[in-house]
């Protein structure tokens, strides 16, 4: 009797132990999230560092030799694929990521943290359209109904938004449609052919491809700028800042996994973007009108119903036996995408 009590009060302990983790990773992913996010617009907006595609190439390096450290090191197990699996599988998702992280980092040139956060609540509208699109999303009436809430709700947003710019705009929606393409072409070059990769090598494979796309637009927009300017400095300090967060950011995922469900991180992902509106508020004096705030509650609704319903559709037939299989892995869409570091939580 007092045997069974100790392995009760020792698996109670386990248990315990085991969530204090789990939500410990949790809050460093948010932490982090909103860490590369708020120095990125420091860097870009307030550092005399002006230079979006700079910036991601710095990630994108910093990332590419960390990463190359740790599979050569043994500490991660890498996946082996030829150069004709490379470039048919993972090249074209490597220059729509590049395009999703330069058009990201450069709104913030132009637009308030708080109101990208507000325009990523359209990243579910343009997945689903995408997704119709290249077959990998069935079209459903509710679906579309949802993404109509959401897409008013943005432009209520947009419409009280006091600082708009059109500029900022169009770079975010450019990179929420390559993101939307990404994540599609991910399912279909990857998942259905079973390529299984974990953050680092993730970052192992895809961040060089994407250094070298991203030297292409450099070379013709930033390079002969900063060659020509003399009122630019290098923030070194604020970049390794960025690129470290960046990658911890990747790392944060990698220990997430198998530690939460869909569900949670996408909980997570709704804390992290109120948060980082809240940033933008406190720190950045971005204003926040009132239509603004509803236009985002009433996108924010319809992104949590869309997820609901997703979450209910992948929902495994209740079980016969007293085996319970585990909660369903289909993935959720966030108001907020790869957040602008390295990681589209970026």
């Amino acid at each position: 009797m007092a045997t069974s009590e100790q392995d009760k009060q020792a698996h109670n302990k386990d248990f315990w132990v085991q969530a204090a983790i789990t939500y410990g990773y949790i809050l460093l992913w948010i932490f982090l999230s909103a860490l590369v996010i708020m120095v990125n617009k420091y860097v870009l907006a307030y550092a005399n560092f002006p230079y979006p595609i700079a910036l991601t190439l710095t990630h994108m390096a910093f990332c590419s030799c960390l990463a190359l450290v740790i599979i050569k090191l043994g500490l991660v197990d890498t996946v082996h694929m030829d150069s004709a699996t490379y470039f048919k599988n993972v090249v074209p998702i490597a220059a729509l990521f590049s395009g999703t992280l330069w058009l990201g980092n450069a709104a913030y040139l132009y637009l308030s943290v708080a109101f990208i956060q507000m325009l990523k609540a359209t990243m579910p509208v343009t997945v689903f359209l995408v997704g119709v699109m290249l077959g990998t999303e069935k079209y459903s009436a509710l679906y579309a109904l949802n993404m109509v809430v959401v897409a008013v709700g943005v432009a209520a947003a947009s419409y009280g938004e006091l600082n708009f710019n059109l500029v900022g705009v169009i770079f975010q929606s450019g990179s929420i449609v390559t993101e939307s393409f990404r994540l599609c072409l991910i399912q279909l070059l990857l998942q259905a052919r079973g390529i299984k990769l974990n953050p680092v090598t993730t970052l192992y494979y895809i961040a060089p491809a994407c250094f070298v796309f991203l030297c292409f637009p450099f070379s013709f927009i930033e390079l002969p700028n900063m060659m020509h300017s003399t009122t630019w400095e290098v923030p070194v300090g604020w970049l390794m800042l960025s690129a470290a967060a960046a990658f911890a950011l990747n790392m944060s995922v990698f220990l997430l996994i198998g530690r939460s469900s869909a569900l949670t991180m996408n909980i997570a992902g709704v804390i992290k973007d109120w948060l980082l509106i809240f940033l933008s508020v406190l720190l950045y004096k971005s204003p926040v009108g009132q239509l603004q705030l509803l236009g985002y509650g009433v996108a924010f609704l319809g992104v949590c119903w869309y997820n609901y319903q997703k979450l209910q559709s992948a929902r495994p037939p209740v079980p016969t036996t007293k085996s319970i299989p585990d909660l369903e892995k289909a993935p959720l869409l966030r108001t907020g995408n790869s957040d602008t570091g390295s990681s589209r939580d970026n």
